[in-house]
């Protein structure tokens, strides 16, 4: 995606640092997805839940604008060369009906479905990526409930100085940026999606 995962010189860069906070113990693939979230900092500056016609698969709305679901789609095509968009339609293609029907549809539609929190909660469960024991590791996912609307966040690979959580990058209404949010709001799911070494 251009101008997404920044230049290779800046995301070995990121890379680097985040040797510095981890040690080398950080598995690869969570090191690409959290550089491809951070690349988003600075360039996603709006929070726009608008419906748009997207191309399928690899469908996008302009880079500056967004939501907090399109912060984790953007990583996961960056870092991961993932298309949520594609692989999120295609198992409601197959499964329509273990997905929430809370927008009274008859049928999947590539232009929004990835782009709900609940809808990405479920192809995660699906997938199997389920953490249960409480333990937060850089890049994995944190679905949140945040006065009664759908949130979703990143874990990155650095914490708090004020508090000593993990903080996230999330899109919550001012555009990509880093947030202290664990903890703050009832948490609906967490996931870790193939951010494990291979």
């Amino acid at each position: 995606m251009p101008g997404c995962a920044g230049s290779s010189e800046a995301g070995e860069a990121r890379g680097a640092a985040l040797d510095t906070v981890l040690g080398e113990d950080l598995p690869e693939p969570a090191r690409q997805l959290i550089i491809a979230a951070e690349a988003q900092i600075g360039l996603t500056r709006r929070y726009d839940p608008s419906y748009v016609r997207l191309d399928y698969p690899g469908g996008d709305v302009p880079l500056e604008r967004g939501v907090c679901t399109d912060v984790v789609i953007r990583a996961y095509r960056a870092g991961l060369g993932l298309d949520l968009q594609e692989l999120v339609h295609e198992d409601m293609r197959a499964a329509f009906a273990d997905y929430p029907p809370h927008w009274g549809l008859k049928k999947p539609d590539p232009n929004i479905d990835h782009r709900r929190v609940p809808n990405l909660a479920a192809f995660f469960a699906r997938q199997g990526a389920e953490v249960k024991d409480g333990s937060y590791r850089p890049g994995d996912l944190v679905t949140q409930n945040v006065f009664g609307r759908p949130h979703i966040v990143v874990v990155s690979a650095k914490t708090s100085p004020l508090t000593g959580r993990r903080r996230v990058i999330h899109n919550m209404g001012r555009g990509t940026e880093y947030g202290d949010w664990l903890g703050l709001f009832p948490e609906t799911g967490h996931f870790r999606f193939r951010t494990l070494a291979a």
